[in-house]
């Protein structure tokens, strides 16, 4: 892998990043000031996360123009082990769990899907 590919998936990982900070913010106002039950926060946050993952791989994997299931995944795993070791930091807690498990393979296949997407997409 070039140096040129882990530009790429970096800069794919900081769009994802980007891209669910920003999503998260408005998903947090609605919640604040309407009455949707917060038993919505786990489907939102995991759609976020797929969802921002999908489009930081298929921007990384657009300008790669190869490997695109690999340099997905790499997005995707970058992602959520960066997202993991802040909330783990944040919390005290490093444990995994049932939703930690359904995070990293949502992150994965939603990076490969998006990897595909971008190799292909001219």
């Amino acid at each position: 892998m070039g140096s040129k590919a882990v530009k790429q998936i970096m800069i794919g990982v900081g769009i994802a990043l980007l891209a669910s900070f920003i999503f998260l913010l408005i998903y947090a106002t609605i919640l604040s000031f309407t009455e949707i039950p917060e038993s919505t926060i786990a489907t939102v946050i995991i759609t976020i996360t797929g969802i921002s993952i999908l489009v930081g791989s298929m921007i990384s994997s657009r300008k790669i123009s190869k490997n695109g299931i690999v340099n997905g995944a790499l997005v995707g795993l970058i992602y959520i082990l960066i997202i993991y070791l802040i909330s783990s930091l944040l919390n005290g807690n490093f444990a995994i769990n049932l939703q930690s498990i359904i995070m990293i393979a949502v992150s994965v296949i939603c990076g490969i899907i998006g990897g595909i997407i971008g190799v292909n997409k001219r």
